[in-house]
């Protein structure tokens, strides 16, 4: 009796096996053909046998259903994650070569799209394509540098602070080795996507002196982006921590001790602030960010006449630092509230009639000191809505009803 128990489930189990492989190949064959719902129903037939199934069918059943999901590039956000999550199960060498091509096209797919929505400023859906993409691509840890960045844009800290600190336990640099050769035409150095492209262009005569260097390393902002999300979620001790280990890995590199600085600025540590800043400004004189921000100091500490030539050394360092115009011209009308509290507080003597005339020449004359640095921040930045609507007010005071109407209009169209 026992042998017969165990013949008919021996026969039982074949059975099942000849439905397997024939559910995966009429799914593969469907596939093939791009009859997507045929497809689907196969692959639903055969998931009823996978627990009899081995590694190679398992295999194969989730690269189909990888390939299903995706349906060349038509799947949904959804689709996609599932697409992803199935071809990570796929781990037979038997179906090595179709993994491979799957993965190749998924992966384009991934980074065009990630890209084309960073481009319209979509970074949170951006994130899940790059994150997606080193997903199935673990060696390209460029693909999960640019999902933390698009999460930073997203301004989702929390989720970008976790590949931030992957990307630095993996020793992620992102330096990579760039070509050159200068266009025998134009005269200019162009940029090459890999050592072939250039020798051959070179060698065709279109390009002469051909160069090559490493990109600078993306960990000194990687640390720095990581700080500043500490700082941001108040945990300042961390931040610092980040800081001082991003410094210690490039001593001479001054925009990390910009982000050090601003870290303090934001914690409240003033003269800590200043000491970074002046350190800076002696090892870079000619730094135009370091005189904005020794301006916005002097600002901050009510010394007006520091804070103004800071910002004009920026300005001279730097002709089109749009926040440099807008400071210097906040400072001017900074000075207006002391002019109107007085003016306010004047009685009705014939005295008082001559104070109010003069402070009104006073307050007249901040608006008409204060328009040129607005119109030359309009100038280095025209979509600027604060200038414009700054002008138009300052103009509209002082009775210039032309220019006001210009200004008036141009800060309703950029405000739309």
């Amino acid at each position: 009796m026992k042998k017969h128990l165990i013949f008919g489930l021996t026969i039982a189990f074949a059975l099942s096996l000849q439905a397997q492989k024939k559910e995966l190949r009429t799914a593969g064959k469907e596939l093939d053909r791009g009859n997507f719902d045929k497809a689907a129903t196969a692959l639903t037939a055969a998931e009823s046998f996978s627990s009899s199934m081995d590694d190679k069918q398992k295999s194969q059943f989730n690269l189909y259903k990888s390939i299903l999901l995706f349906k060349n590039g038509a799947g949904t956000g959804v689709d996609l994650n599932a697409a992803v999550e199935a071809l990570t199960k796929v781990t037979s060498s038997s179906v090595l070569q179709e993994k491979n091509q799957h993965l190749q096209n998924l992966l384009n797919h991934l980074l065009t799209k990630g890209s084309d929505l960073v481009q319209s400023n979509n970074f949170a859906d951006g994130t899940d394509y790059f994150y997606n993409a080193y997903t199935i691509s673990k060696k390209d840890t460029l693909y999960l540098y640019y999902a933390a960045s698009s999460a930073v844009n997203a301004k989702q800290y929390d989720r970008s602070l976790e590949m931030y600190e992957i990307l630095k336990n993996l020793g992620f640099t992102g330096i990579v080795k760039q070509y050159y050769a200068d266009n025998v035409e134009t005269n200019k150095t162009e940029t090459f996507d890999n050592e072939v492209l250039r020798d051959v262009s070179v060698k065709t005569g279109t390009h002469t002196n051909p160069t090559e260097k490493n990109s600078k390393s993306k960990y000194p902002e990687i640390i720095k982006n990581m700080a500043l999300i500490y700082n941001e979620r108040g945990e300042t001790e961390q931040a610092l921590e980040a800081m001082r280990e991003a410094r210690a890995e490039n001593p001479e590199d001054l925009n990390l001790v910009l982000t050090e600085a601003n870290v303090h600025y934001t914690m409240g540590n003033i003269e800590k602030f200043k000491e970074l800043l002046e350190y800076a400004t002696e090892r870079d004189p000619n730094n135009a960010e370091l005189q904005y921000n020794l301006g916005v100091i002097a600002a901050d500490a009510k010394d007006v006449e520091n804070a103004k030539k800071y910002y004009e050394r920026a300005i001279a360092l730097n002709p089109d630092y749009v926040n440099a115009y807008i400071n210097l011209a906040a400072l001017i009308l900074g000075q207006e509230e002391s002019i109107i509290n007085e003016m306010n507080n004047l009685g009705t003597s014939a005295a008082d009639d001559r104070r109010y005339d003069e402070l009104r020449e006073e307050r007249n004359q901040l608006y008409l000191d204060a328009i040129p640095y607005l119109e030359n921040a309009l100038k280095a930045d025209p979509n600027n809505f604060q200038a414009a609507k700054t002008l138009s007010n300052i103009f509209s005071a002082t009775g210039d009803d032309a220019n006001a109407k210009k200004y008036k209009e141009m800060a309703d169209s950029l405000e739309q």
